[in-house]
């Protein structure tokens, strides 16, 4: 079966890595997490206490980041390293991701990112998750996949994914956070959030994984009939 490029685009919280985990296991494709890049990025700012509204700052900074996905068996799936250190979960924690959509929002950063995507991207049969891979990274992708679902449903679900790790954490702080990073996302100058208008929209709201994954998968069958 020939190999596709398939993106998956959309808001926080909707469940795209989890999707596209699934797929690229179904599919035996390359899963790349391009939310975890910038996340490494943005980690690598905070530790360094770099300022990125600093242009001469950042370009330091990026020419000194080497981002890898390394496969970890044990999780049983490819986990982001920062200069040769896993960082996997320090990039999930909430002084991270209150920063991410700021730094991924500077152009320099995009452009170091988008760079290395595409060319992960070259030998096709990956899945990639992200705000712009459909509209920017991967225009000419076979399938594109814009995904969304009810804020109070995303909200639940980030707080309970937080709440596991931080008690302290409120349904609040997580409300607020979704709803200043859907702004900034579909607000900032470069790769705004937005559909492509040849992707279809996949509201998950009230599908399970199981029927999600189903539905997915059939539209890869289509995909791959028309590629080939």
């Amino acid at each position: 079966m020939k190999k596709i490029i398939i993106t998956l685009d959309g808001y926080s919280s909707c469940g795209k890595s989890t999707l596209a985990k699934q797929l690229a296991a179904e599919l035996d494709y390359v899963y790349i997490d391009s939310g975890a890049m910038y996340r490494a990025i943005t980690l690598y700012f905070i530790q360094n206490r770099i300022d990125w509204n600093n242009p001469e700052e950042v370009a330091q900074a990026l020419s000194n980041i080497q981002l890898e996905f390394i496969y970890n068996p044990l999780s049983g799936s490819s986990e982001m390293n920062l200069n040769g250190e896993n960082v996997e979960h320090m990039i999930r924690e909430m002084l991270v991701a209150e920063k991410v959509s700021e730094v991924a929002a500077v152009g320099a950063v995009r452009e170091f990112a988008v760079a290395q995507q595409q060319e992960m991207g070259r030998q096709k049969g990956i899945v990639m998750d992200g705000r712009d891979i459909g509209t920017t990274v991967f225009p000419h992708a076979e399938l594109k996949i814009f995904m969304t679902a009810d804020t109070a449903i995303r909200v639940e679900r980030r707080f309970k994914e937080l709440y596991a790790k931080n008690k302290n954490i409120t349904i609040h702080e997580i409300r607020e956070n979704l709803e200043l990073r859907d702004y900034i996302d579909t607000n900032r100058e470069i790769s705004p959030l937005r559909k492509a208008e040849d992707a279809i929209i996949l509201d998950n709201s009230q599908l399970t994984p199981e029927d999600q994954l189903k539905l997915v998968l059939q539209w890869v069958d289509d995909a791959v009939m028309v590629k080939s």
